[in-house]
């Protein structure tokens, strides 16, 4: 039977919606809290930080009222390589025509033979031979010769082109900064208005990460860093790049272009896998759910698409358009869980041997891995994680299991930081108010209160002799709820 908390079915996977003008309307947000939303994404390639601030507000009145914990992701727009604009809005190109990316060409003024680019450098990347692709890889241009400001390219893949399009490099390499001025004042908004983590576009490296976080510090945030993976360059410091961050965002959009699709399945199982053995969670993102911008119902390929990352271990799978503009938000919501809980029924989801060969250096990470260790070879009902930075969750997460783990924590930054995580469920819990010898039956009840746990049933909960402190977690006890 799957767990339930306040009478709700609980899913494993995460699920993190984008918000746009479509939640915006009346109550369907409310209605996308009931469906299974686990997370926002607060996109900062549009909208203004009153905007941001106005759904949060509403976000914080609506999770309220249904009783959740649901956590907020800026993601910030990145540097944006794009032509500019047409004389008529758009062209078609011919396949075999000359075409001219020119730096110089006012910004309006594109033709059927050239237009303006905003990224005035790409002229000092490209070489002659280069594959660029356009309106994510839809055309395809090779770089004849580069004239002064003038990219001078023949059209392989023609079609419609239409307005501010962006270009990518084949096999990347562009050198455009990861943080744009934009950004940088975006962090800072993000920060103020209270989010709990912000993805970082196109980075290259783990310098870029621990820069990124340096910002937020500076701002006095306490937000994560999720890495959005979009370029070769990531990919080839990926191991890196994870530890460097707090989660991973396979963004599959970008990323395909640049290493080519074909090549995409493989590099997003490798990432998932990596992110579990780092101890990291990591989010399938991208046209996962595309076709109900304007259905009511997937198409089956995406149905398969998001089981399958869901049985490759992913902790999130993330909705873009699909709730932003599209038609239908919280029927979207409401199928994708629909395909968790079928995906998680699988064994594979159940079964772990994470881990089994390796040595642990921290005394709180050794306690998460008997823990999961011992639930899953014994009829346990729940995992009671007493927790002040949600370390021991996290830890605790990378090991498939069907065992609930709930993340009873003091601070609001903990529980909502939680949200992300595969199994984890955050819940208001102020141990530190508590005497030392009730703490484990205040525990229990706080759960038996939420209808998770019935008398009779064994529990395994995890704390520190000293409550209060960080990275303090030493003790494990199984308990038969009384």
């Amino acid at each position: 039977m799957r767990p339930k908390m306040n009478n709700v079915i609980l899913k494993r996977t995460k699920i993190i919606a984008t918000l746009g003008p479509s939640t915006d309307v009346a109550n369907e947000l409310e209605a996308m809290i009931a469906a299974g939303l686990d997370l926002v994404r607060l996109n900062f390639s549009h909208g203004s930080a009153e905007k941001h601030q106005h759904r949060i507000d509403k976000l914080h009145h609506f999770a309220q009222k249904a009783n959740r914990i649901i956590g907020i992701i800026a993601d910030l727009q990145g540097p944006k390589i794009r032509i500019s604009r047409f004389k008529n809005d758009f062209v078609h190109l011919v396949a075999g025509s000359q075409f001219i990316l020119d730096a110089d060409l006012d910004e309006l003024a594109g033709d059927e033979t050239s237009v303006g680019i905003d990224y005035k450098s790409l002229v000092k990347d490209i070489v002659p031979g280069d594959l660029l692709l356009l309106d994510d890889g839809r055309i395809t241009l090779k770089v004849i010769k580069v004239d002064g400001n003038k990219i001078i390219t023949e059209v392989i893949v023609g079609g419609r082109l239409s307005n501010n399009k962006g270009i990518n490099r084949k096999g990347g390499g562009l050198s455009a900064d990861f943080l744009t001025a934009k950004d940088l004042q975006d962090l800072k908004t993000a920060v103020a208005i209270g989010c709990d983590y912000i993805a970082i576009s196109f980075p290259k490296s783990a310098a870029d990460i621990h820069y990124a976080r340096r910002l937020v510090q500076e701002a006095n945030g306490q937000c994560g860093i999720i890495a959005k993976i979009e370029r070769t360059e990531a990919v080839q410091d990926i191991d890196a790049i994870i530890e460097a961050s707090d989660a991973v965002m396979v963004a599959r959009g970008d990323l395909g272009v640049e290493i080519g699709d074909a090549e995409l399945p493989s590099v997003q199982k490798s990432i998932i896998h990596k992110c579990r053995s780092l101890n990291r969670a990591v989010i399938t993102a991208t046209q996962m759910m595309e076709s109900m911008i304007e259905n009511t119902i997937p198409t089956r390929a995406e149905v398969f698409d998001v089981a399958n990352a869901i049985l490759d271990g992913t902790d999130c799978v993330m909705l873009s358009a699909e709730t932003a503009v599209g038609k239908h938000p919280a029927k979207v919501i409401a199928a994708m869980a629909r395909i968790c809980y079928g995906a998680e029924r699988n064994r594979i989801t159940q079964v772990s041997k994470h881990r089994l060969e390796c040595q642990f250096q921290r005394v709180d990470e050794a306690i998460a891995m008997a823990v999961m260790y011992t639930a899953n070879h014994l009829q346990i009902k729940a995992i009671i994680s007493l927790t002040e930075s949600g370390s021991t969750p996290l830890w605790m997460s990378r090991i498939r299991s069907g065992i609930p783990i709930y993340a009873l924590s003091r601070h609001t930054y903990t529980q909502r930081k939680v949200t992300l995580y595969r199994g984890v469920y955050p819940i208001p819990f102020d141990a530190t108010e508590i005497p030392q010898t009730e703490i484990n039956d205040a525990a229990i009840n706080c759960l038996k209160n939420l209808g998770i746990v019935e008398t009779g049933e064994l529990v395994i909960l995890t704390k520190g002799d000293n409550i209060g402190i960080h990275g303090g977690t030493n003790a494990m006890k199984i308990i038969r709820v009384t």
